[in-house]
């Protein structure tokens, strides 16, 4: 099926199931442990258990391994490094090599993988690999790269790198009112729940790996490239992901390792990368340095907007810092530019709102500081800069831009009014308290996606995609969507994920799961409805499927009466036209924080957070507001505890594990208010609706630190806002 127009009234529309708040038919299996993830599948009866050996400096060369004792050691069935492994190529997802040797591209790359009988025995023998390095020097401090000028150039091409609209320089030099600042975010870790986990089995040259991952054909795809085999030979199965926000949207070396232990040992091998590894071996997202200015006349009115973000890899993606920049405020004249330096660092890759998230750490509070400067109120100041045009492109409108209801609602409901104009003058106690807000912007794209339905003799409905479900609702959405499809019962339907058996869905990434997966699904049932509906001898279009009967022409049978011979069965694909091209296409909130700062000791505490969202129709509202305040939790996070410490000697990150690497806790958030605009965007897709899943995160860091200003009358544009940044400027304590 192809969607090149606005989409019109379609089965959707009645919202008998679709837009309830529905809870997950994965729930149970969850809450009782009964859902299966990649380390608990049961189909592996006779596994054994590997364990990575981790690179012990960050650049340099192998010069031995000593395998000997670690050969001899109890259980022990068979030890793969790249002597043994055999050539590996390398996928499309990751620059960083799965397996070190005899070159160490980064600090904990697999060097080695120790298999035996039982976990315990392989741990001990992979305590027993001694091995030589030659340490060369590396590049691991962004800040004296930056300063050197030291910029990589891109292998392809890449337009995002630099934009540029008017004379920015120019506009800005004649701006009555300006700002010109620096922020920076640190390197952040996924720190998801589930580890980086894969069982690998080989049956003859067909290879099954049931692993946590989020883009199943991605996965598939890199790999076959990786192990030189055909597509048609690599299975993944993934139907159950405890958490990934990015973290798993390729094939890591647990996977990898796992399938040369398993094809070397002839038998299954299950792998798990321990805390301590998933830090340094596999994917974070990248620190950053950005420079923001803003020119704006005395009204208020930004005529020159610029955004210069610095970013480490190994490889030459850039984190797309300037993405909101790009689209989130009017100025006629503008500039954005990413560069990217080289870093002996792991890989920094995609994190939940790659781009948007610490863009808008820096971007809004840029926009605050400039309200300040200019007199103004900053929601004032942001409902004054909205634009309902692309302002690179003007041409170009958005499909759905309410940006200013979010705005005034969230300060309506929050109690904005309620706010000092003055920071550091509202006290409670030996609290100082304060009120931020910040304005949210995320993309809503829409990727191909495929589904296949059925329906049983009986009446059930069954629903396969590979599409995955990493604890954002997917099972129960497709669900619905094909319950309203088809007039069932929520009850009648079953979802089948994260198979690459099935056809290949839209996997989840870059908040296009939802709106994609269920269009995929939407397409499918469209195909089976046909098939339905020509089964019970209609003809024609006008034909409705509800409460379990189709009805058409003044005539009604019921729909098990089609399959009364045989189950029927549809697949189909959901393409899409340039849509995306003639729209802008994003989803936009408002946030507003509370926060009470210890004027004695600093400490920060969270008081009350608000969302409101514009993001098209909202498929399950309980699943919904679940990811906003997910992605509320992660902003809070990257606020005020979330850093990955680099040693700028050695090229690691110190604070590997979740000891040291502090995220919230319940402790940390209080209650969370969520609001949805009743909104559908008709260019989205069938549904009408969009991605949420990334939304939520983007803004609330800045929203905190707006606040914590706003109680103390200190700025920190050094994230994240420890209380060491607070200690020696805060105001003194009243008698």
């Amino acid at each position: 099926m192809k969607f090149d127009r606005p989409a019109r009234i379609n089965p959707i529309d009645r919202l008998k199931v679709v837009g309830k708040p529905t809870q997950r038919i994965d729930g149970a299996l969850k809450t009782c442990g009964a859902a299966r993830y990649a380390y608990e599948q049961q189909e592996t009866p006779d596994a054994v258990y590997g364990y990575i050996v981790g690179a012990g400096i960050a650049k340099g060369r192998i010069v031995s391994i000593d395998l000997a004792p670690a050969r001899a050691a109890p259980g022990v069935l068979g030890i793969v490094t790249a002597a043994n492994a055999g050539k590996l190529g390398k996928g499309e997802f990751s620059d960083a090599r799965a397996l070190a040797g005899p070159e160490v591209e980064h600090y904990h790359q697999a060097v080695a993988i120790v298999v035996a009988e039982t976990f315990e025995q392989a741990r001990a023998a992979a305590g027993l690999v001694t091995v030589r390095y030659v340490s060369t020097h590396g590049s691991f401090d962004l800040a004296a790269e930056r300063a050197r000028g030291a910029a990589k150039q891109p292998v392809k091409p890449n337009p995002d790198l630099a934009s540029g609209i008017g004379d920015f320089d120019a506009a800005f030099a004649a701006a009555p009112v300006k700002l010109d600042e620096t922020y920076t975010t640190p390197d952040q870790s996924h720190a998801m729940i589930e580890p980086h986990a894969t069982i690998a089995a080989w049956q003859g040259d067909r290879l099954t790996l049931w692993t946590a991952n989020q883009l199943v054909a991605w996965g598939v795809r890199d790999m076959a490239s990786t192990l030189g085999m055909p597509k048609e030979n690599v299975r993944i199965v993934s139907p159950h992901i405890g958490g990934g926000f990015g973290g798993k949207g390729g094939i890591m070396a647990d996977a990898v390792m796992a399938a040369l232990a398993a094809k070397q040992v002839g038998r299954p091998v299950k792998v798990a990368l321990q805390r301590s590894l998933i830090a340094n071996n596999t994917t974070h997202r990248a620190a950053t340095i950005q420079r923001i200015r803003i020119g704006a006349g005395r009204d208020g009115r930004i005529t020159a907007i610029g955004h210069d973000s610095w970013s480490g890899n190994l490889g030459d993606k850039p984190e797309g810092a300037t993405a909101p920049t790009r689209l989130l405020y009017a100025g006629a004249n503008r500039m954005t530019k990413l560069s990217v330096a080289h870093l002996d660092l792991p890989e920094a890759h995609d994190m939940r709102a790659p781009g948007e998230a610490p863009g808008m750490m820096a971007l809004e509070v840029a926009m605050d500081e400039m309200a300040e400067k200019l007199g103004l109120d900053p929601v004032e100041f942001r409902i004054l800069n909205d634009t309902q045009v692309d302002p690179e492109s003007p041409d170009v409108p958005f499909s759905t831009r309410r940006l200013v209801e979010c705005l005034r609602l969230g300060a309506e409901r929050f109690g904005w009014n309620k706010r000092s104009t003055r920071p550091g003058a509202r006290r409670d106690g030996r609290w100082l308290v304060g009120i931020g807000m910040a304005a949210g912007i995320r993309g809503a794209p829409v990727v191909k996606s495929a589904a296949r339905v059925r329906i049983e003799s009986g009446g059930a409905v069954i629903v396969e995609t590979d599409m995955t479900d990493l604890g954002t609702g997917t099972y129960t959405i497709l669900a619905q969507t094909a319950a309203e499809m088809l007039g069932v019962g929520l009850d009648q339907v079953a979802v089948r994920l994260g198979d690459s058996d099935f056809p290949d869905g839209a996997g989840s990434a870059g908040q296009w799961g939802a709106a994609s997966s269920t269009a995929g699904v939407y397409a499918a049932c469209v195909k089976l409805r046909e098939k339905i509906a020509q089964q019970l001898g209609f003809s024609g279009t006008n034909v409705e499927f509800t409460g379990g009967r189709v009805r058409a022409d003044g005539s009604s049978r019921l729909l098990l009466d089609a399959v009364a011979k045989g189950a029927l069965s549809a697949e189909d694909t959901m393409e899409y036209g340039d849509l995306d091209q003639r729209f802008a296409q994003q989803t936009f909130a408002s946030h507003y924080v509370e926060v009470g700062v210890d004027a004695v000791t600093g400490e920060i505490c969270i008081r009350r957070m608000l969302a409101v969202c514009a993001a098209g129709r909202i498929i399950n509202p309980l699943a919904a507001r679940s990811q906003i305040i997910g992605g509320m939790t992660m902003g809070a996070g990257a606020a005020l505890m979330e850093h990955l410490v680099v040693d700028k000697r050695t090229g690691f990150f110190v604070n590997h594990d979740l000891a040291g690497y502090e995220v919230p806790v319940h402790a940390d958030i209080p209650h969370q208010d969520v609001i949805f605009l009743d909104e559908v965007d008709p260019t989205a897709g069938p549904l009408k609706a969009k991605g949420i899943g990334e939304l939520g995160i983007s803004g609330v860091p800045a929203a905190i630190a707006n606040a914590v200003y706003n109680a103390t009358g200190i700025r920190v544009r050094d994230y994240p806002i420890t209380l060491d940044k607070l200690l020696d400027r805060l105001p003194d304590i009243e008698s």
